[in-house]
């Protein structure tokens, strides 16, 4: 997983937890004095590792704290990105097109990048549907940064998840539609 992840893990958990969490997190997954940098790849089972760790810290499931981890990550992200998302763009728009927009520009500028690999089908103009596939099964990370790309437009989503990986399915399928603000 590349080290932009980790290194956002850390901000995500000084943010919510204090500046000396990222040490305990570490040593809670037994990984003490492990430095990530924000160019390199590491192992996945680290991640896991980190993301196990946070859960029986805060006492949350693992899908709560990568749905709010996501949630934080969007706006790091798409600040990263923002090149790449046209002006006009909108929440369903971003899901809609990551997947020939941004992953395609990660998987070229960076050999080895695994990003999941999309598929989505616009329904309506309020209605995307998402197939995300990845070994890593962090569908609920990808929950949580469009709740986050959804926030930094300042729209409301619905989403609805009819098939997951955790549950045996292929891929995971996540609807997403737009929610009505009052």
């Amino acid at each position: 997983m590349h080290g932009i992840i980790f290194s956002q893990l850390r901000k995500y958990v000084e943010t919510k937890q204090g500046s000396r969490a990222w040490s305990t997190l570490l040593n809670h997954a037994q990984l003490e004095n492990r430095a990530y940098l924000c160019v390199s790849e590491y192992p996945d089972v680290e991640m896991e590792a980190l993301v196990s760790a946070a859960a029986r810290v805060s006492g949350q499931p693992a899908t709560v704290v990568l749905e709010d981890f996501g949630v934080f990550l969007a706006l790091p992200l798409m600040n990263m990105y923002k090149h790449l998302i046209p002006g006009d763009w909108k929440t369903l728009d971003v899901i809609e097109k990551t997947e020939e927009t941004i992953h395609h520009v990660v998987r070229v500028q960076t050999p080895g990048a695994k990003p999941p690999v999309l598929q989505t089908i616009r329904r309506s103009e309020d209605e995307v549907v998402l197939n995300y596939g990845s070994s890593r099964k962090l569908c609920a990370l990808a929950i949580g940064i469009a709740r986050g790309v959804a926030k930094r437009f300042n729209e409301n989503i619905e989403v609805t998840q009819t098939k997951c990986m955790h549950n045996g399915a292929p891929y995971c399928e996540i609807v997403f539609r737009k929610g009505w603000k009052f």
